[in-house]
C-alpha cells in the first residue's frame, strides 16, 4: 500500500488563517539604543514610498539627532495629538487620526513607549494592536531589553531595571522581525562621537549601561531571540506546506507559582525556558488548606496569562505529591520553582520544597530560580485577626484555670486521671491560636501536673516507672493533639470560608432566578457587585446601534447607590469595552485614567452588558478573593440576562403568533362574512337593473327586502369589528346610572322576538337590586346574548331570559336548549373570531358576539361565564352575567 501523501499541519494553517484580515507587523529589533533601527526603518520606508506605496510616519523620535531628522526626507508625517496633563501640553501619537487616514504602511517608533495619561491606551504596543485590527500594516522599532520575559535577566546583567516592557506575544505574533546589529565596539564609538546621546549623557551612559560587557550580553540576547524567531518561521512554513523535517521533542514546562514575591520572577524564567525549548508553558498554583496564606498569587497568575501560559489552580494538603501528580498528568518535563525563604527547621531537616522535589522528581528537569534582584523581604504574615500577643497571653491563662479546676478535684480523683483534664487547654489553644501555642500549652500543662499532683509533690521529680510511662504517654498525646488540632482548626476555618463563599453564590443564583423582570435582575446584580467590591457599582445594557453606526451604545439601567453614574470620560471606556468585549477603565490597560472600571458580561450569544465599578481616588484594586467572586458574579449575571432575554423573545414570539392567528381569523371572517351579504346585495341589484320591468311588484319588494336585510347584516358585522377594536384599545368608558334590569330585559326580549320571529321566554320573578350600569352597553350585551342563543338553539329550540339575585350581586341568565358546547371549547368561546363546534357543524357567525359581550361586561365591572350542558340529556347552554348590586 503506497504511503499517504503528507498533509499540512492544521495548527499551522490555523495560525495563517488568524492573520488574514489583520494588518502586518514588522519589528526592527536591536540590542541597544543607537544600533540604527530607526534609520533602517526610514530607509526602507523611503524605498517603498518611491515604489508608490502609501507610507505615513505616525511618530519618529529623533531625540534631537540631525541625521535622523534628515532620514525622514519626503515621507509624509501625521500631526501629533496634544494632551493636557498637569498644566502642560504633551505631544503623543494620534491614534484616531491614523485610523481615519488608514495608510498602507504606518511607521511607529519605540514600541515599548508609555503613552501620556489620558490616552486611549497606556502603552504604544496596544495602539499597534488596534491599528492591526483595522487592517493597517505597522513598522516599529524595539530594543531586546524591553521584552517582558527578559527584564529580570537584563536587571541582573546591567544593574538597571527596565520600566517599559512589551509582552513576548507581541513579538511572537509579528509577521516579520529584522535584526539591526553592529558590534559593541562600533556602538561605543558612536556614543563617544555624540551620535546617540548628548555629550553629558553619553559620558554617564558609557560608565553604566553602555559598557562593552553589557552590550555583548544584550547582543547575544537579541541574536538568540531572532534565531528563535527564524526557527519558528521556518518550522511554521514547513508545517503549513507539508515539508518533512525535524519536529519538537515534546517538552512541556511547568512553573510552580507560590504566594511569595519571587512568583513573578519564576513566571518570567519559565517563559524563557519554554521559549528556548519551543515548548508550551503551564503555570500551576496549589492552595494548601492546612497552611497559612503567605500572600496573593493573583498578580503572578495574571502575568503568566499575559505571557501566553495556561494557568491552573488546585487545592491539596501534600504539596510535593500534588505537584508531581499534576506534572505527570500534564506530561511536563521541566519544573521551574523559586528558592523561597523556608524556615530554619525545614532547611535543617531537608523538608524544603526544592529538597523534596530533588529526591522525588527523578523523571523531571528541575530549575531553581534565584530571588529577584533587590527583592524586599516580605513582612511576616498575620495568622489571625487577633493581635499576635493574644495567643501567648491566653495560653498560660487557660492552663492556670485548668489547674484551679484540678485543685478542686484533688483528693477526689486519682492524680493520674487529673492529667487528662489538661488536654482541654491544649486542644483549645491549638484550635484558637495554632500548633505553636498548643505545644506551649502542652509543656505548661505537663509542668503543672507534675509539680502539683504527681508524687513527690511540689517537685519536678518522677518517682516510679508507672509515672514515667504516664508522663511519656501524656507528652506524646499532648504534642500530637497540638499539631493535628492546629491543622484541623485551619482546615475548618478555610472550609468555613469556602462554604460562606458557596452559600453566597447559591443565594445570588436564587436571587437572580427569582427576579421578576430584567429591571429587578440588573438591580440585584448592581447591589451584589457593590457589596463585593465595597464601592459604587452600576449595570449598563447595550442599545442597538443607530442607523449608519456599528457601535452599540451602553446605557445605565441600574446603580447602587441610585445616583452613582459614570461621567462622560468614563463612558468612553464603557464604549470601548462594549466594542472590544474586554475590560477597560481604571485598573486595566485601556483608559486607566477613567474613574470607573467596566467589565463585560459575556455569553455564548455575545455581550449581555457591562458591569461598572467606581474606585476611590488612589484606591487599590480588588484582592484575589473579591476578584474571583466578581468574576463568578459576572458569569451568573450574564447567564441570567441571557435567560431573561430569551424569555422576552419567547413572549414576543408568542405575541406575534397570537397576532398572526387573529389576523388569519379576521381575514377568514372577512372573506366569508363580507362575501355572503355582498353577493346577495349584488345579485338583487343586478336582477332589478336587468329585469326590473318584467318582475312583479311582490318579487321586486322581496329583492329589495333581501338587499336591505343583507345590508343591515353587513352593517352589524362592521359595527362588531369596530366595537372589538374599541374594547381592545380600552376606549370603552361606561356612563354609569341606575338601571332597571327587568325593564332592560323586557326591551331586549321584545326586540329579539321581532328580529327572529320566535318568542323569548322571560322569568322576572326575582327582581335583583338596581345596579349602576351603562344602559346602551347593557342593551348591546343582552342583544348579542339573545341573538347568539336564538341562532344556535335551532328552529325548534327555546330561549329563556331570567333575572336572579345571588347574594349582593345581580345575575342575568340567558339559557337555550340547543345541542350545547363541547367541554374543551368552553374556555375559548369568549375569544375573538372563535366559533364553537356544535355537534357536526361549526357555528355560523363572525365569532365576535361573545367576545364583545365579555369586553363590555368587564368594562362595566361585571363577570360573564358559559356553562354547558345544562340538562340531564347533555344539551343546552347557559350564559350568566353578574354585576355588583347597588
Amino acid at each position: 500500500m503506497p504511503d499517504e501523501p503528507a498533509r499540512p499541519d492544521p495548527e499551522a494553517l490555523l495560525a495563517m488563517a488568524r492573520r488574514e484580515g489583520r494588518g502586518r507587523l514588522k519589528v526592527f529589533l536591536g540590542a541597544a539604543p543607537g544600533v540604527g533601527k530607526t534609520m533602517e526603518m526610514l530607509a526602507e520606508a523611503r524605498r517603498r514610498l518611491a515604489g508608490g506605496a502609501d507610507v505615513l510616519v505616525g511618530i519618529v523620535e529623533t531625540h534631537g539627532r540631525a541625521e535622523t531628522q534628515a532620514a525622514i526626507g519626503a515621507l509624509p508625517i501625521l500631526p501629533r495629538a496634544r494632551i493636557a496633563y498637569r498644566g502642560q501640553a504633551l505631544e503623543e501619537f494620534d491614534l484616531d487620526a491614523a485610523l481615519a487616514r488608514h495608510p498602507r504602511i504606518l511607521l511607529l517608533d519605540e514600541l515599548a513607549h508609555s503613552n501620556a495619561p489620558g490616552s486611549r491606551h497606556p502603552k504604544r504596543w496596544q495602539d499597534v494592536e488596534e491599528l492591526r485590527e483595522a487592517g493597517i500594516e505597522v513598522w516599529t522599532t524595539m530594543n531586546v531589553q524591553h521584552l517582558e520575559s527578559l527584564s529580570e535577566a537584563v536587571a541582573r546583567i546591567t544593574g538597571v531595571r527596565v520600566a517599559e516592557t512589551v509582552p513576548d506575544r507581541v513579538l511572537a505574533e509579528a509577521d516579520a522581525v529584522e535584526l539591526i546589529d553592529i558590534p559593541p565596539a562600533e556602538l561605543i564609538e558612536r556614543m563617544r562621537q555624540g551620535r546617540i546621546y548628548r555629550p553629558d549623557q553619553a559620558s554617564r551612559a558609557l560608565q553604566g549601561f553602555f559598557r562593552e560587557g553589557n552590550l555583548a550580553a544584550l547582543r547575544e540576547m537579541a541574536l538568540r531571540r531572532t534565531a528563535d524567531r527564524v526557527d519558528a518561521d521556518v518550522t511554521g512554513y514547513m508545517r503549513a506546506n507539508a515539508i518533512a523535517g525535524p519536529w519538537p521533542a515534546g517538552d512541556r514546562v511547568m512553573a510552580l507559582i507560590g504566594a511569595d514575591p519571587s512568583a513573578e520572577t519564576v513566571v518570567r524564567e519559565a517563559r524563557r525556558v519554554a521559549d528556548a525549548l519551543k515548548a508550551p508553558l503551564l503555570a500551576l498554583h496549589i492552595e494548601q488548606p492546612t497552611a497559612d496564606p503567605g500572600g496573593d498569587p493573583g498578580p503572578a497568575l495574571r502575568l503568566a496569562e499575559r505571557l501566553g501560559a495556561e494557568t491552573e489552580t488546585l487545592a491539596a494538603a501534600d504539596l510535593p505529591t500534588a505537584i508531581l501528580r499534576q506534572a505527570r498528568a500534564r506530561n511536563a518535563t521541566h519544573l521551574v520553582i523559586g528558592r523561597g525563604r523556608p524556615g530554619w527547621w525545614r532547611r535543617l531537616t531537608g523538608r524544603t520544597l526544592s529538597a523534596v522535589l530533588l529526591r522525588r522528581a527523578g523523571d523531571f528537569t528541575l530549575h531553581l530560580v534565584p530571588e529577584p534582584a533587590a527583592a524586599p523581604r516580605p513582612p511576616p504574615p498575620e495568622h489571625r485577626a487577633l493581635p499576635a500577643w493574644t495567643g501567648w497571653a491566653a495560653t498560660p491563662l487557660l492552663v492556670a484555670l485548668t489547674t484551679l479546676v484540678g485543685l478542686g478535684f484533688d483528693g477526689v480523683v486519682p492524680e493520674g486521671a487529673l492529667g487528662m483534664i489538661y488536654l482541654v487547654p491544649i486542644v483549645a489553644a491549638a484550635v484558637a491560636f495554632g500548633p505553636v501555642q498548643g505545644a506551649l500549652a502542652a509543656a505548661l500543662s505537663f509542668l503543672c501536673w507534675n509539680f502539683l499532683f504527681l508524687p513527690p509533690r511540689y517537685t519536678l521529680t518522677i518517682a516510679g516507672p508507672q509515672d514515667v510511662v504516664g508522663v511519656v504517654v501524656f507528652a506524646l498525646v499532648a504534642l500530637l493533639l497540638a499539631g493535628t488540632t492546629g491543622g484541623l482548626g485551619r482546615s475548618v476555618r478555610a472550609a468555613r470560608a469556602r462554604m460562606l463563599g458557596l452559600r453566597r453564590l447559591v443565594e445570588l443564583s436564587r436571587r437572580l432566578g427569582a427576579a421578576g423582570d430584567k429591571g429587578d435582575l440588573v438591580q440585584a446584580v448592581a447591589e451584589e457587585a457593590s457589596r463585593i467590591a465595597g464601592a459604587p457599582a452600576c449595570v449598563l445594557l447595550l442599545l442597538p446601534p443607530l442607523p449608519g453606526e456599528t457601535v452599540p451604545e451602553p446605557v445605565v439601567r441600574a446603580a447602587t447607590p441610585v445616583d452613582a453614574e459614570p461621567d462622560e470620560a468614563s463612558m468612553a471606556a464603557a464604549r470601548w469595552a462594549a466594542t472590544h468585549r474586554r475590560a477597560a477603565g481604571r485598573g486595566t490597560d485601556t483608559l486607566p485614567a477613567a474613574a470607573w472600571q467596566f467589565r463585560p458580561m459575556r455569553t455564548a450569544r455575545g455581550l449581555a452588558g457591562l458591569l461598572g465599578l467606581r474606585a476611590p481616588p488612589g484606591g487599590s484594586p480588588l484582592d484575589g478573593e473579591a476578584d474571583r467572586a466578581l468574576d463568578a458574579l459576572l458569569d451568573q449575571a450574564a447567564v441570567a440576562l441571557e435567560r431573561a432575554e430569551l424569555m422576552e423573545e419567547r413572549a414576543r414570539g408568542e405575541a406575534r403568533a397570537e397576532t398572526e392567528a387573529l389576523r388569519t381569523a379576521l381575514l377568514t371572517s372577512l372573506g366569508h362574512d363580507l362575501k355572503t351579504p355582498l353577493t346577495s346585495i349584488r345579485g338583487a341589484i343586478a336582477t332589478l337593473r336587468t329585469s326590473g320591468a318584467a318582475l312583479s311588484e311582490a318579487t321586486r319588494a322581496d329583492l329589495l327586502a333581501a338587499a336591505e336585510e343583507e345590508t343591515e347584516r353587513l352593517s352589524r358585522w362592521i359595527a362588531n369589528i369596530l366595537d372589538m377594536v374599541r374594547i381592545e384599545n380600552h376606549q370603552v368608558t361606561p356612563r354609569r346610572e341606575m338601571v332597571d334590569l327587568a325593564e332592560a330585559a323586557e326591551t331586549a326580549a321584545a326586540r329579539a322576538t321581532r328580529a327572529h320571529g320566535r318568542p323569548v321566554a322571560l322569568d322576572l320573578g326575582v327582581r335583583p337590586a338596581v345596579p349602576r350600569l351603562d344602559p346602551a352597553l347593557l342593551d348591546q350585551v343582552l342583544a348579542n346574548l339573545l341573538d347568539n342563543a336564538l341562532k344556535f338553539a335551532g328552529p325548534e329550540g327555546s330561549v329563556t331570559l331570567r333575572l336572579a339575585r345571588e347574594g349582593p350581586e345581580a345575575a342575568i341568565v340567558v339559557e337555550d336548549d340547543g345541542p350545547g358546547i363541547k367541554r374543551e371549547d368552553l374556555q375559548r368561546v369568549f375569544d375573538p373570531f372563535f366559533r364553537a363546534t356544535r355537534t357536526d357543524r361549526v357555528a355560523a357567525g363572525s365569532g365576535l358576539g361573545l367576545a364583545i359581550c365579555r369586553g363590555l361586561v368587564h368594562a362595566m365591572g361585571g363577570r360573564i361565564l358559559a356553562e354547558s350542558p345544562v340538562t340531564a340529556e347533555g344539551r343546552g347552554t347557559r350564559m350568566v352575567v353578574r354585576f355588583p348590586g347597588a
